[in-house]
């Protein structure tokens, strides 16, 4: 499906300005170097005019002297523009990489703001494609679209000002072509600007999949389902590459255009010159330098068009960055939000619902609820009942749609997010470990720790002996994701991620449903030390785990069905003594 531009030309260029103006200085010493640049190739017909003239009218004035001062006086010129062009060629692609680093480092940043709502519909291919090869697309479009756009206003204005100094008939004829030109190729850069942008989206698509199918390589490979990846993956190449063929026949066409009207000037230049030269009105010098100057009017040109492929795609980026930075973030600090200096761990639902955005069935409704500090609560209950979604809730990760989450007696909509859940801990099923050593990611847990706490952490975590045993120690490279270690000892990494953290407050999601019963063993005891003294919610699935839990909640679509200890809600013969009978491995 066609992607529509979201934003206008002079919408991007507001967003883009900005980052210019920080690099006025460059900007302007490379405007200026441009101007040399153009000056000098200008000269040169000015120079053949002079010299044409004076071979036809008094060709003993051209002296060696003569010829030796303008030959040595346009070699200044050209070692001026030899300076000038290097330094457009250095200080300006480095302004542009510059203006790409901001903004890749903003967008990172606006993407560490957006809620689990906006990734819960994003790709990741497509989020990495916009802040890589978009942000190169800019960096050359930050560099060439002030630049290029300089030098063709100073090509044109001087030229017509130097036609017109020497017949203003000839110059009119020659510039009326140029209107023309720009309507006639004005559909064509329509369409090319938005076959970029397909070609953009197509290309994220291909990132996303790629990711996909290399992440998930060991599924693929379990169910022998190379040649279906394969096949889906060339679907979406064969689909890039028939964006590429409409934004090649568009450039095409657009170029062939260009070349038509380039022989359309020459022509009219040839004919009203001759034509003007017949009759006296002008010299055999100007029209001699009228050629040389249409060359280069022309010349200018065929760079603003080739230029306009990489505006197009500076544009097209622009427009996709602008998409991001569009997102407002829908979970941040309210006004007057305060900073969470000590949390003693009391937490309190009062009648909160919660509906998932984009859908219209309420997960939580009306729930009301009260944990004690330090006190230990288990959530159990059937898939679908919003074990997960209630303990989300707590650090903000989703806000809730009707009434209010208490902390210690305070809304935390009132508590600045970076200091409530700094003061969370959260272990999941689903661990997540960044590519790197085991000590970088307990450390990640509290980054000014010493080696000695992340050690004694580990130890907590049950996680020291097995770590001592890898090949390099806590500087073992524990792969993407950490496919080199097993799911207990990634587990284990976690927990010992979050000892060091020392939160006050501790969300237990199935930790360890999907572990063997030696490595839930050893996890379980881990966590059992993690959760002494700290308030903790524990959703759990294998129910023989949250046997000792000071309260177990069931919970299910119609909210907390039953609620008690271990023992009280077996002697009550319902739900959760179905549950742990249908579960329990004793």
């Amino acid at each position: 499906m066609p992607q529509t531009l979201k934003h206008s030309n002079s919408e991007l260029l507001k967003l883009f300005f900005p980052y210019l103006k920080k690099y006025k200085g460059l900007l302007a010493l490379d405007l200026f170097c441009a101007s040399l640049t153009t000056i000098c190739e200008l000269i040169l017909p000015l120079i053949v005019r002079n010299i044409t003239d004076a071979g036809i009218n008094d060709v003993a004035s051209l002296t060696i002297k003569r010829i030796a001062t303008i030959t040595i006086f346009y070699l200044g010129l050209r070692c001026i523009d030899a300076a000038a062009n290097y330094f457009m060629a250095s200080g300006g692609h480095i302004m542009g990489a510059k203006i790409e680093t901001d903004m890749r480092n903003d967008i990172f940043s606006h993407l560490q703001k957006l809620s689990y709502s906006f990734y819960d519909n994003a790709k990741v291919g497509q989020l990495m494609s916009r802040v890589t090869t978009d942000l190169f697309d800019i960096s050359e479009f930050a560099h060439h679209l002030p630049e290029e756009l300089f030098i063709t206003v100073i090509k044109i204005s001087v030229s017509f000002a130097i036609f017109a100094s020497m017949n203003i008939k000839l110059a009119l004829t020659v510039f009326a072509v140029l209107p023309a030109m720009y309507l006639l190729t004005g559909r064509t850069r329509r369409k090319r600007k938005i076959a970029f942008k397909d070609a953009r989206h197509q290309l994220g698509e291909i990132n996303a999949a790629t990711e996909d199918s290399l992440l998930g390589i060991r599924v693929v490979q379990s169910f022998a389902n190379e040649e279906i990846e394969k096949d889906k993956f060339e679907l979406g190449t064969r689909r890039f590459l028939k964006i590429k063929r409409n934004s090649y026949r568009y450039m095409a066409g657009f170029h062939t255009t260009m070349r038509m009207f380039d022989g359309v000037m020459y022509i009219l230049i040839v004919a009203a010159g001759a034509v003007f030269m017949s009759k006296g009105i002008t010299t055999p010098g100007d029209f001699a330098a009228s050629l040389l100057l249409v060359a280069t009017l022309l010349g200018s040109i065929r760079r603003v068009a080739e230029f306009s492929e990489q505006f197009y795609q500076g544009t097209t980026a622009l427009d996709r960055f602008a998409e991001i930075m569009d997102e407002v973030p829908d979970i941040k600090d309210s006004e007057g939000a305060v900073v969470l200096k000590e949390a003693r761990g009391e937490i309190e639902f009062k009648d909160v619902s919660f509906t998932y955005p984009g859908t219209t069935q309420p997960v939580l409704e009306k729930m009301n609820l009260h944990i004690t500090p330090g006190g230990n609560v288990a959530i159990v209950g059937p898939s679908g009942g919003g074990k997960t979604t209630l303990c989300n809730l707590i650090p903000r990760f989703y806000d809730v749609t009707q009434g209010e989450i208490l902390l210690d007696g305070k809304n935390i909509k009132g508590i600045t997010l970076n200091s409530l859940r700094s003061h969370i801990g959260v272990v999941q099923q689903d661990v997540y470990l960044f590519s790197g050593t085991v000590y970088d990611n307990i450390v990640y847990g509290k980054q000014n720790a010493t080696k000695g706490d992340v050690e004694a952490a580990a130890v907590q975590a049950g996680a020291h002996e097995f770590i001592m045993q890898l090949p390099d120690g806590y500087e073992t490279y524990v792969g993407e994701r950490g496919t080199k270690l097993s799911g207990g000892q990634k587990q284990r990494i976690s927990i010992a991620r979050v000892f060091l953290k020392d939160p006050p407050i501790l969300l237990l999601d199935e930790a360890t449903s999907s572990l063997d019963n030696e490595s839930e063993r050893i996890v379980q005891q881990s966590l059992e030390r993690l959760a002494e003294g700290r308030t903790t919610l524990t959703i759990a699935h294998r129910l023989t785990t949250i046997r000792k839990a000071d309260e177990i909640l069931v919970l299910t679509e119609d909210g907390i069905a039953e609620q008690g200890s271990h023992k009280d809600l077996i002697k009550e013969n319902g739900l959760y003594c179905e549950l742990y009978t249908m579960y329990s491995v004793d």
